[in-house]
């Protein structure tokens, strides 16, 4: 009898991992010959382009998601409204070394969130600092000049986000930790892994500093921070000199874009699955991150097209303002929270559309260990790594008793190439790259629906 109900459950897990296997690959069969994805983001990018939080073409972004999704057969679409800071950048930023009578022009952009330089610039000698700690014992000896954070992106990590974070607190801390010591402006070396002439903005801020303290915050490019730090050590009393018309402004209304297909079995648990519908406005944001959008909308069409009905809630949602304030995930999680909701899961996409290879989970051990039974189902679509990790800025505010987070995560290597820089447009985008990460993410969000969470 024993031996006939060991027969009879491997007979059934067997059964069951054919299915799910069947399943996945009916989900990157649909990806690869009939996506949407990449007819919506070269649409995003290539009709409405830059979408800062507040601008015209966030607007503009925001009803064509809607509409998109209204013809997709959602249960519900809706518009959620969140406040968010406007930020203007102004006329094109320029600078120049000033090195005795020669001035060489170099690639700069202003930080997001910078004040802008006076009317007719800003010109003053440079202190070049590696990190916080040397700009500390300098004390009151950088009073008066520019500060320059020339902190590269450390090569030796494989994860390029490691290195990104390691670096990235130069240009987001470092304008309020300057002006302690009286400096007249900062500049940093932009958060890229190559040599290029591209300057990467980003959000910058001034910690407690009263706004009459706060200075003018710029990104140069990488090659520019290599010659600027060579010319340095040539002659340290050069000058540098940058101008730029940024402007902050009153808040303004936007929304997060929300589509709902209301679960067949267990309604009240809710899984969300999305990206960020703002981008900076120096590209067209189509890795960061037009990619996640298109993919997350993928998601559900993919679903649907394979007459799959969820057994739990499953929301699209296309955050606002994840680039410069975060609002439109706080404001989900404020909204979930005033209305008593419980999410399971929550599944984003933001680094970029390169080649999935895995998925970095963000819970408790017992769901870090039931993704990872999902290991060998994967294994095929070259999803192969699953590890401890960030899920994502936007799912970070999100609250639930016990909610399971994932981030996708693609190749990283060339990521940083393109992050936040003028160079992030259309043409960046392999198809077949972005469509296998909206199946990657589907096949997630189809295995978690069916298996659960763990209690």
């Amino acid at each position: 009898m024993k031996k006939i109900a060991l027969v009879l459950l491997l007979n059934s897990f067997f059964a069951f991992s054919q299915t799910d296997a069947e399943m996945l690959r009916s989900i990157h069969t649909q990806a690869l010959t009939n996506s949407n994805c990449y007819a919506w983001l070269d649409h995003l990018s290539n009709k409405i382009g830059q979408r800062l939080s507040g601008s015209a073409g966030a607007e503009k972004a925001i009803q064509y998601t809607k509409a998109e999704m209204e013809k997709m057969g959602f249960d519900k679409v809706y518009l959620q409204e969140v406040m968010v800071p406007k930020w203007v950048r102004g006329k094109k930023e320029t600078a120049y070394i000033q090195d005795g009578k020669n001035k060489i022009n170099v690639p700069i952009c202003a930080l997001g969130g910078s004040i802008a330089t006076p009317k007719g610039g800003l010109t003053a000698e440079v202190i070049e600092v590696y990190d916080f700690e040397q700009l500390a014992k300098l004390g009151d000896k950088v009073k008066g000049k520019i500060v320059f954070f020339n902190h590269p992106m450390d090569p030796k990590n494989i994860d390029a986000f490691t290195s990104y974070g390691e670096a990235g607190k130069f240009r987001w801390m470092g304008p309020g930790e300057a002006l302690k010591y009286g400096a007249a402006g900062t500049i940093c070396r932009s958060l890229s892994l190559s040599l290029n002439d591209f300057p990467h903005t980003g959000s910058t801020g001034y910690r407690d500093a009263p706004k009459d303290k706060w200075i003018p915050a710029a990104a140069i490019s990488t090659n520019a921070a290599e010659l600027l730090s060579k010319k340095l050590k040539e002659n340290p009393q050069l000058k540098f000199s940058f101008t730029q018309s940024c402007e902050i402004l009153d808040d303004v209304l936007s929304y997060n874009v929300i589509g709902e297909i209301r679960g067949s079995e267990h309604p009240e648990k809710i899984m969300v699955v999305g990206g960020h519908l703002d981008s900076w406005d120096l590209g067209d944001g189509a890795h960061d991150d037009g990619a996640g959008v298109v993919q997350s909308m993928e998601v559900f069409r993919i679903l649907k097209s394979l007459n799959y009905r969820p057994k739990n809630t499953i929301r699209v949602v296309l955050f606002m303002n994840e680039e410069n304030g975060g609002r439109g995930g706080k404001k989900y999680n404020e909204q979930a929270q005033a209305n008593n909701e419980n999410h399971i899961f929550a599944l984003e996409s933001d680094c970029g559309g390169f080649s999935p290879r895995g998925y970095s989970i963000e819970s408790s051990d017992a769901n870090y260990n039931k993704v990872m039974e999902f290991k060998d189902l994967l294994a095929p679509f070259l999803l192969y790594q699953i590890f401890k990790g960030h899920g994502g800025s936007d799912i970070e505010p999100l609250e639930s008793k016990n909610i399971l987070k994932v981030g996708l995560r693609p190749d990283t290597q060339r990521y940083f190439d393109y992050h936040h820089a003028g160079n992030d447009k259309f043409d960046a985008i392999n198809k077949r790259e972005l469509e296998l990460g909206a199946a990657a993410m589907a096949s997630l969000v189809y295995l978690i629906d069916v298996h659960g969470i763990a209690q």
